[in-house]
């Protein structure tokens, strides 16, 4: 089973994937303008995480495909899902700088939405971006209907200073607002 979008689809982690998810685990461009805190990973930490996600019914990590020669984009996830109150914390990253601005990020995005409310039926997503990160910024909350709720102020210690986290929100409503409007879908 995959998750179609229009121009991606979003699948399973394979063992396949891991040398390049490894790369990517150590570019410190990519993660810079990702939240948390990176340590160098060595690749039996990457084979230790990807054993454990076929026990983990809170945390659903992707990769990214484009649908037209099938590389490899990146990842998706929807993480601490909360089967009781419905709700998710969402997270994209796209692996190739020379992939940026061509539309995979937002088809990413609207698939996740469309698999998260139509399949999942949550009823919220929640995520965060340094406040730098303004790609993001305007992917979520320019195109992809995410409202800011909110700023963590000076949370994010990165190029030797602090950085506001924003945080973001989108409803079923929303979403289903967007797709309605946009038509993206039909």
């Amino acid at each position: 089973m995959s998750i179609p979008g229009r121009t991606v689809r979003l699948r399973a982690v394979e063992e396949a994937d891991l040398p390049q998810l490894q790369a990517w685990a150590n570019d410190e461009a990519l993660w810079s303008n990702l939240g948390g805190w990176r340590f160098p990973t060595s690749f039996d930490s990457i084979r230790t995480w990807f054993a454990g996600l076929k026990s983990d019914p809170a945390n659903l990590r992707l990769v990214i495909e484009a649908l037209e020669g099938g590389a490899l984009l990146g990842t998706a996830n929807l993480v601490d899902i909360d089967w009781k109150n419905r709700h998710a914390t969402h997270g994209v990253m796209l692996g190739d700088p020379a992939m940026h601005g061509r539309g995979y990020g937002f088809d990413t995005v609207m698939a996740v939405m469309r698999y998260a409310f139509d399949e999942l039926n949550l009823e919220r997503l929640d995520s965060d971006i340094i406040e730098y990160n303004q790609p993001s910024y305007r992917l979520y909350v320019g195109k992809c209907g995410w409202t800011e709720e909110g700023r963590q102020r000076r949370w994010h210690f990165r190029q030797g200073r602090y950085w506001d986290k924003i945080l973001i929100g989108v409803t079923r409503d929303d979403y289903a607002a967007l797709a309605r409007s946009s038509g993206y879908w039909t």
